[in-house]
């Protein structure tokens, strides 16, 4: 019998690029991407941090043509996809897809469209476990970053979501193989627990399979996508990082967003 030619490991992405997807039906805060913040909406302050982070192209695939003009307004480049998607995995996707037919990017980097103070070391440190050594880091088909939790309410606030994976040293920089990911307060007993942030570098072949996959069990049940990815055998990596960046995703965020960067607070969003 001929022996199986063996795979060759991955290797580290040779030209990310960065999908900021973005849409105006938030529920709690309808019109968010496009809400002023120091002068200029939202999505424009998330696009800007995401090209000081220096590691791709930048674009935001968006649900609707208000969001495609003030990106573009602003300098960026935008494209528009379905506005009914059912995720931001599944829009960044399309807009991969309808940018780049020609498969040159090998990385796509996920960022949240409400995070306005984001820190671009934040970006390039979700990207970073897929750019190890793949010796060090075998198959890691995507990479995210969490932070330790210092606050004992955030612990058992389900709306933190948690990540289980054995750090070593626990120390910014440290990476770990995510074990799971919950709303529940886990590991158990005592140790230190780990704040997932939502940013993810998802190799090209990785997001293509994950958006073909159905809902999993886990994830319909813990309302977290990236069950989905662990529940079909697919290996996540997780960066530690040493801040939490703040989502907007209530007026009184809108708030604290306004008086982190200088704008009024009395200016609400606009849909």
């Amino acid at each position: 019998m001929t022996p199986a030619a063996a795979v060759p490991p991955p290797q580290p992405p040779r030209n990310p690029l960065i999908v900021i997807p973005a849409r105006l039906a938030s529920t709690r805060l309808p019109g968010k991407p496009l809400a002023d913040i120091a002068g200029e909406p939202m999505i424009v302050h998330v696009w800007r941090r995401s090209v000081e982070a220096g590691i791709g192209p930048v674009v935001v695939a968006c649900a609707e043509a208000a969001i495609a003009e003030a990106v573009e307004r602003a300098g960026g480049r935008a494209v528009l996809t379905e506005p009914d998607l059912p995720s931001g995995s599944d829009r960044i996707h399309e807009a991969v897809m309808r940018l780049d037919p020609e498969r040159r990017h090998d990385a796509i980097v996920n960022v949240q469209g409400d995070l306005p103070t984001l820190d671009p070391a934040l970006v390039r440190a979700a990207l970073a476990p897929l750019a190890a050594s793949p010796a060090a880091h075998p198959a890691v088909d995507i990479a995210t970053i969490a932070c330790e939790i210092t606050d004992e309410a955030e612990r058992h606030n389900p709306n933190v979501v948690k990540v289980a994976a054995p750090f070593v040293t626990g120390r910014p920089g440290d990476v770990a193989r995510a074990l799971y990911f919950s709303r529940a307060t886990v590991p158990g007993r005592d140790g230190p627990h780990y704040h997932h942030i939502g940013l993810y570098a998802y190799r090209r072949e990785a997001l293509e399979r994950f958006v073909a996959l159905p809902p999993g069990r886990l994830e319909q049940r813990e309302g977290l996508e990236q069950l989905r990815a662990l529940e079909a055998g697919m290996r996540i990596d997780v960066a530690l990082v040493d801040t939490v960046p703040l989502g907007v995703d209530t007026p009184a965020d809108l708030d604290r967003a306004r008086r982190m960067l200088g704008g009024a607070t009395n200016v609400t969003a606009r849909s």
